[in-house]
């Protein structure tokens, strides 16, 4: 197959390495991907400004392009500028840190694999549920297990408008305790902020949020690693809500007022 590889980490970042070094035993890979770290840019686009891309060696060798734009710009970028054919599948990883809960929409990996089906491409994210120490590995095999095992349904069969959310908890192969196809869970930081003083005396502040540990509900991604689980979520662009018959009565009300 070929392979867009993308991630929110920057081109350099050792999870991209470790993919694009797992994947290419048996694909064709591209790689596109932020020429500087886009962690937590959500699903933004470059509209005000010119994007630029340049191509990165490594090893002696041409390994992609570098973009000067979010994750989301770089698989738009790359399907329709620099690849000279298009991809079967978009990956975007492996990202530093997990991607589960309301991070979701916060996260430039994700973001990847939701524009891949927005432009009508299967896409696949991939994060690892660790902060500190990481080893890519681990998890670069499990995707390439898994992107082999989901061959058929890239053949005709894979849901329209639907990209994967993967997380693996940050364990050796021997410890995973399986795979769970899971739900996104709705835990949000614990906001915090840090006020500081600059040497000119201003004011700024270090986000300091963090993940709550006590609302754990079970089939939820955050419920799966927590567990040892692999975490595999189908996620949509559509986040609309269907509104529920009792919405009835307020709306015809608001559409009296506004009327």
């Amino acid at each position: 197959m070929h392979l867009l590889i993308t991630n929110d980490d920057g081109i350099l970042a050792p999870g991209l390495a470790a993919l694009v070094r797992q994947m290419e035993e048996t694909h064709r890979v591209s790689v596109v991907a932020p020429e500087y770290e886009q962690t937590a840019v959500g699903h933004a686009i470059t509209l005000a400004d010119p994007i630029r891309v340049h191509r990165v060696q490594r090893n002696g060798r041409f390994y992609g392009w570098a973009v000067t734009g979010t994750p989301a710009d770089c698989v738009k970028i790359g399907l329709l500028e620099l690849l000279d054919s298009p991809p079967d599948l978009v990956l975007s990883g492996i990202n530093l840190g997990p991607n589960v809960g309301v991070n979701v929409l916060y996260s430039g990996t994700v973001s990847a694999a939701t524009e891949a089906a927005i432009l009508g491409l299967p896409g696949i994210a991939f994060s690892l549920d660790t902060y500190t120490d990481p080893d890519f590995d681990p998890p670069a095999r499990l995707a390439a297990g898994l992107v082999d095992a989901l061959a058929p349904r890239l053949a005709g069969e894979w849901p329209a408008a639907t990209c994967l959310n993967v997380n693996f908890p940050a364990r050796p192969l021997a410890e995973i305790k399986g795979l769970s196809l899971t739900r996104q869970a709705v835990t949000r930081f614990e906001e915090r902020f840090e006020k500081r003083i600059d040497p000119h005396g201003r004011a700024y502040y270090w986000q300091c949020g963090q993940e709550p540990k006590n609302r754990v509900e079970p089939g939820t991604d955050v419920w799966a690693l927590a567990r040892g689980l692999v975490s595999v979520s189908l996620l949509r662009p559509d986040l609309s809500a269907p509104p529920g018959p009792d919405w009835a009565p307020d709306l015809e009300a608001a559409l009296k007022v506004i009327t």
